[in-house]
């Protein structure tokens, strides 16, 4: 089994559910007492958001890069980032290391187009649903995106950050997400995919009729098998 370097912590939250993922996919497919090998880098969420909201990306790439690298000289055969909107850094991170990373955009255009999704509602931070560095990676696969009006991406961005990351689960938020869900099945979405990974302790697919596409369940399922050797980087 290859060892999976995960670099967490924005937020914890959602990090914990990456590890309980790569564990149950693991189990549920050899059985037995078996577990996933990984290794985890958690990040000081504060100072990444600090660069988030300053522009400051090399920065925070700079920051991830050394996660990475010492994921890499501990053991570790590839990389998953445990967050979408940090995949912005990618470019700039994979100039620093050896060993592949994971796409999480990537690993959500293989699922789309495999459930026959060409159309698909993004939701997430504000700058995973306003710039094109998530977008691209998923029109690479075939699939077109739309996002929700400027007030709406306001509304999600501070659900994301103010309530969610801070382990806030909130009835009223849950609606407003429902609504804006709606509004972009109006527009024409097949599908809607949970493009921050701590969307999901917020919604659901028994929430809404639309097809759910949880970031989080389907990167950390791919990293899972890819330890197994299931299956390829894409």
């Amino acid at each position: 089994m290859k060892t999976i370097g995960l670099i967490g912590g924005m937020s914890w939250e959602s990090t914990v559910t990456y590890y309980q993922i790569l564990n149950r996919v693991v189990k549920d497919k050899l059985g037995g007492l078996h577990s996933a090998k990984c290794l985890l880098y958690s990040v000081d969420f504060q100072e990444i958001e600090e660069c988030q909201a300053n522009g400051e990306w090399e920065k925070s790439g700079n920051i991830l890069a050394e996660a990475a690298k010492n994921l890499e000289k501990a053991g570790a055969d590839f990389i998953i980032i445990c967050t979408n909107t940090m995949h912005k850094v990618v470019p700039q991170i994979e100039k620093e290391i050896e060993i592949p990373i994971l796409h999480i955009a990537k690993a959500a255009g293989v699922e789309l187009r495999r459930q026959g999704i060409d159309k698909v509602g993004l939701l997430g931070t504000k700058y995973t649903m306003q710039q094109d560095f998530y977008k691209e990676n998923l029109k690479s696969k075939q699939v077109d995106v739309i996002v929700p009006d400027k007030q709406d991406m306001e509304i999600v961005n501070s659900v994301i950050y103010q309530e969610l990351c801070q382990g806030i689960i909130s009835e009223k938020s849950k609606n407003e997400f429902l609504r804006i869900i709606d509004g972009l099945m109006k527009k024409g979405a097949q599908g809607i995919i949970l493009g921050c990974t701590e969307i999901g302790l917020l919604v659901n697919q028994e929430d809404t009729e639309i097809p759910v596409f949880d970031t989080t369940y389907i990167h950390a399922k791919q990293a899972a098998m890819l330890a197994m050797e299931e299956r390829v980087l894409i």
